[in-house]
């Protein structure tokens, strides 16, 4: 990595730099955790909104297709935003769309207004997509570079922690345990349907009000806090990143590749996850809800060991071992019947989580002045999120509501991130 282009001296063998950086990478680790809420929640919302608002598996998937089509269509605004105004504005521009996006939650529970939803979800990506786009670079060079990786992944574990602590609060606060077949919905009157579907809809209200008063508090913290601007910038002073100029860099392009199939693989694991352990493994609502939870630990127990394990194994090398083990526990899940099919899933979790930010890392590794516009491409591959799990969605309702045959995306995906692992991650010498 070349590191002469950096205006500040972060690689210094000063010993009080580590604590000069410290309060800023804390509240950046705020950051990771409060997205990695956000997108945890959709795994709740995916199921609890589909039966609120009476959808089939393509429609609910578009949850996941306003917030991560987000990603694709504000990566280059946010990059704008962070080159022109640094780190510390496109944060708190960031926290506070999110917080906006958060409050709709009340007018389209109140109104029972499927698309107010998705427009406060498409806000939410806006806002995610600012955070992810300065958060991430920031970490990784907020310190020492040789331990950029680390770093990144250690900031990702909190981001793991949420998947986690969002499951337990969506089972105890929006999911209700009730759930009616089309045949009874069909046999209630129109008002104690229309009853059933508004009470359904109202749990989302408390825990999005909640969420969007704390992201104005740490706004507000933001605000009032310093926060080292660490900038790329040649040697002779020009800042010489370019955001098509960034894709010179061939390990740039694969990893923005890779960075596509691992987001929409997570999202689909996730999204389809309840009602896989519903389907799949027999499970009621609030039970299935606990298993993703667990999912959760197992992704924020991976993360924490995956930043242990990158102290001794290659992190191109680490991530495709993580790659071939994630195959094979979808297969696993295409093929096996009962428990083991929800064991299978969440055993995926442990495996993909130290995924993103070691891409992340491999992606931006070396390219210099590129680093900004680089973190923006790596932002809109994001979309994958927003695409395959509607293809997911759209698979599982060709072959009448199999879940199972679902899960063939997400591997399919695995395969390009292990031959990223393999080869792509390669920095090309001139």
């Amino acid at each position: 990595m070349n590191h002469n282009t950096q205006t500040e001296m972060i690689t210094t063998g000063d010993p009080s730099s580590g604590k000069k950086y410290l309060l800023p990478f804390i509240l950046v680790v705020s950051l990771f955790f409060l997205w990695g809420m956000a997108h945890n929640l959709d795994s709740v919302l995916i199921p609890h909104l589909k039966k609120a608002c009476d959808l089939n598996n393509r429609q609910s998937t578009l949850i996941d297709t306003s917030v991560f089509f987000a990603y694709f269509l504000m990566a280059i605004p946010a990059g704008m935003i962070l080159k022109k105004w640094g780190y510390k504005t496109t944060m708190i521009s960031g926290l506070l769309a999110f917080a906006f996006g958060a409050f709709l939650f009340v007018p389209a529970a109140n109104n029972l207004s499927y698309i107010t939803f998705l427009v406060a979800l498409f806000i939410i990506g806006c806002g995610l997509t600012m955070l992810e786009t300065s958060a991430n670079p920031y970490a990784a060079i907020l310190g020492d570079p040789a331990k950029a990786t680390s770093r990144l992944n250690l900031a990702a574990s909190f981001n793991g922690l949420a998947a986690m602590v969002a499951p337990m609060i969506g089972g105890l606060f929006i999911l209700s345990g009730k759930s009616h077949t089309k045949e009874e919905l069909a046999a209630m009157t129109e008002v104690s349907r229309n009853n059933y579907f508004l009470e359904e809809a109202a749990s989302v209200k408390t825990p999005y009000i909640t969420l969007g008063i704390v992201l104005l508090i740490i706004a507000v913290v933001f605000y009032f806090i310093h926060l080292p601007e660490i900038k790329t910038k040649s040697i002779d002073g020009e800042a010489k990143g370019s955001f098509f100029g960034s894709l010179r860099h061939k390990h740039l392009r694969w990893a923005v590749i890779a960075q596509f199939f691992y987001v929409g693989a997570q999202v689909c694991v996730t999204s389809f996850f309840i009602r896989m352990a519903q389907q799949g493994g027999g499970f009621d609502e609030k039970t299935a809800a606990s298993y993703l939870a667990v999912y959760g630990f197992l992704f924020t127990a991976g993360r924490f060991a995956g930043t242990a394990l990158l102290q001794f194994i290659a992190s191109n090398k680490l991530l495709a071992i993580y790659a071939v083990v994630s195959i094979l526990l979808c297969l696993v899940a295409i093929l096996g019947q009962g428990s083991y099919v929800v064991y299978a899933l969440g055993a995926i979790g442990f495996f993909m989580s130290i995924m993103f930010p070691t891409i992340f890392a491999l992606g931006i590794d070396g390219i210099g002045d590129d680093t900004k516009p680089g973190s923006s491409w790596l932002i809109m591959s994001i979309v994958g999120g927003a695409i395959l799990p509607f293809g997911m969605g759209t698979l599982i309702d060709m072959y009448g509501d199999n879940i199972q045959i679902g899960y063939s995306i997400p591997l399919v995906c695995f395969l390009f991130i292990l031959y990223f692992g393999l080869r792509g991650y390669k920095i090309a010498h001139k």
